[in-house]
């Protein structure tokens, strides 16, 4: 009989397969190709995926019966919060969006819709910060555009 597991870890290696064929899209940095380009990263995630789905499928959990239970509405409610979240983070833009989805995210595991979003809103915020001026990689602003120093 085929488990869940593994039926989920074909899954995985399909979508692991898919974002490593994306990274080779890439357009080449200016200058030439480098040892670590913007590629690296999702690169370095596609193959942990599909690593980690393979042990998927070799090793499945022996119990892996779905949990069709509140936990089960939980992970389903987790995936659409991060399907919206893709979508709107260049509308939205990060600082927005980030503060939606993980203050989503706390509330759906307990913490108070207040402290929730405020989590979300500092998460946003820090990381915004983070990368913008200590790596020097921009994220979307997007409502908060006019924020934007020149």
């Amino acid at each position: 009989m085929v488990s869940n597991d593994r039926i989920f870890g074909i899954l995985m290696i399909v979508l692991a397969v898919a974002y490593g064929w994306g990274t080779t899209q890439f357009n080449e940095p200016f200058g030439g190709a480098e040892a670590v380009g913007p590629e690296t990263f999702p690169r370095l995630l596609a193959v942990v995926l599909a690593l980690s789905s393979l042990y998927m499928i070799v090793r499945p959990d022996p119990d892996n019966a779905w949990p069709w239970s509140r936990t089960g509405v939980e992970l389903i409610v987790a995936v659409v919060v991060l399907i919206l979240y893709a979508a709107l983070l260049q509308p939205l833009g990060f600082i927005i969006s980030t503060t939606l989805a993980v203050g989503t995210l706390c509330w759906r595991m307990g913490s108070t819709p207040v402290r929730a979003f405020i989590t979300g809103a500092a998460s946003g915020v820090v990381v915004f910060l983070v990368f913008n001026f200590a790596l020097d990689l921009s994220l979307p602003l997007g409502l908060l555009s006019f924020l934007e120093v020149s």
